[in-house]
């Protein structure tokens, strides 16, 4: 729903980025280099586990993951996945080291959360690239580099402005990389002052430093990840109606409120470039399910060992037990009603009460897939309403599927339990839905980079290995 340009833009490859660092960042540069040979390898086992997976074939003998795709043809992706590369490396090489206090789930005051993610997306090997953003951009605006960024307020005239929802007076919030683009060819936007905000795990989605109740998702013409990251027309006109209907089909979660949108129009309609949604923000302590896997500031040890062992006296068996019901009982009742949500780590957050998984949160519904035919929506624009009456099952599953596998794999490393007992303890609230299944699916991010259409979703489907391991 918000993101839609398919053509990927340039992007810094690791050679590029060792260059400027050497020549504008000779703090860093160093540790860059340390960090880049595990960052090449790291982004060649999610291409050649994807091509395993999605049963793609490949030459065998490269160890730079994109050598291997331009030696098989791709050049477009292979500039996605050298840019990955390089970022994912300097990602590593601006980690602080750990302060040794106590648990940060344990914090009066927590850590930035989405700011702990240093390694995004656990499958797609695009999982840092920031296609059309420089290095030094990516040092000033991604999430794991921890920065504060100035949001431009904009003054729009009242009659070239759309709004929804509870409605937003005519001042845009533009992300500042965007605005340096757009500025020139709309000179009756006055920018009027600037907010200060922190990065989600999304990048273009921002906490503001004055409003600790707001998020705000702007635009941004950059490719982040498989999409350039704009905010649709459907966007501005399904959230605030979509999320509040929602809310009211659920007392198993929380559904995050999009309460208001705002575009600019010009004379093809609400431009996507220059658009905003402002989202009700989780409590503080509400942790994204992805940041689970991520280090913690107190050590090396990932944030969910942190629950094993505050609650658990350090088996993650019982932990997954319980996280397992949490993260499937308010998904799977919707999707009862036909509602599909895209639960992965970044849209699904959850409070841990002394340790143990408490509530869930749940936000953006860019990626929703509802059978109309099932339930009473309001009116909705774009793809959200499904065409095959399987999607929203198979949307939810994915996104699940994913989220399981990555918290299995950092509980199996970081306490050497075989992954055959965390699935088994996983598979004990994971729901029928879940334990009928002989295959879950995935979404086939790597085919769909090398599709015509990079947008349309491909699904990939894997052994369940919750029958498995039951």
């Amino acid at each position: 729903m918000s993101g839609t340009t398919a053509e990927p833009l340039d992007g810094p490859d690791p050679s590029t980025t060792a260059r400027w660092l050497e020549r504008h960042r000779p703090d860093l540069h160093p540790a860059y280099l340390l960090h880049l040979p595990a960052a090449r390898d790291a982004i060649r086992h999610r291409l050649v586990t994807a091509f395993d997976r999605e049963k793609i074939k490949a030459p065998h003998g490269y160890a730079d993951p994109a050598a291997l795709l331009r030696a098989m043809g791709h050049d477009r992706f292979a500039a996605e996945v050298d840019n990955s590369v390089a970022n994912l490396a300097l990602a590593h090489a601006t980690q602080p080291r750990p302060d040794h206090g106590p648990p940060a789930i344990t914090r009066p005051a927590p850590p930035h959360w989405e700011q702990l993610v240093v390694d995004g997306h656990p499958l797609h090997p695009g999982c840092r690239t920031r296609s059309g953003m420089s290095t030094q951009d990516v040092l000033a605006y991604a999430p794991e580099h921890r920065p504060v960024v100035d949001l431009v307020q904009v003054q729009v005239p009242p009659d070239r402005w759309h709004t929804t929802g509870e409605g937003l007076p005519p001042l845009l919030h533009l992300h500042p990389w965007q605005w340096e683009r757009v500025r020139a060819d709309h000179p009756w936007l006055r920018p009027t002052g600037t907010r200060p905000a922190r990065p989600l795990m999304s990048l273009r989605t921002l906490a503001p430093l004055d409003d600790p109740a707001l998020h705000l998702k702007t635009a941004i013409d950059a490719q982040l990840t498989s999409a350039v990251r704009t905010v649709s027309p459907a966007a501005v006109e399904n959230g605030p109606a979509l999320t509040a209907f929602l809310a009211g089909q659920t007392t198993t979660m929380t559904i995050l409120r999009e309460y208001a949108a705002g575009a600019v129009t010009t004379d093809a309609g609400p431009d996507r470039r220059l658009a905003v949604v402002h989202r009700q923000a989780p409590p503080p302590h509400a942790i994204p399910v992805a940041a689970l896997s991520a280090p913690s500031p107190a050590g090396g040890a990932p944030i969910a060992m942190e629950a094993v062992r505050l609650a658990y006296a350090g088996d993650p068996r019982p932990f997954l037990t319980d996280l397992t019901r949490l993260l499937v009982t308010g998904p799977l009742d919707l999707l009862d009603r036909g509602i599909g949500l895209e639960a992965h780590g970044q849209n699904t957050l959850l409070t841990l009460d002394r340790g143990r998984p408490g509530a869930l949160y749940y936000r953006d519904v860019g990626g929703i897939r509802i059978d109309p035919t099932s339930t009473a929506t309001p009116p909705l624009r774009g793809d959200i309403a499904a065409i095959d009456p399987d999607e929203p099952e198979t949307t939810l599953l994915a996104a699940l599927t994913v989220v399981l596998g990555q918290i299995v794999g950092t509980l199996a490393a970081a306490t050497a339990t075989p992954p055959a007992q965390l699935w088994a303890a996983a598979a004990r609230t994971a729901g029928d839905r879940l334990l009928r299944r002989e295959t879950l699916p995935v979404k086939a991010t790597t085919s769909m980079r090398l599709a015509t259409d990079p947008l349309e979703p491909i699904w990939a489907y894997v052994p369940n290995p919750l029958t498995e391991h039951r």
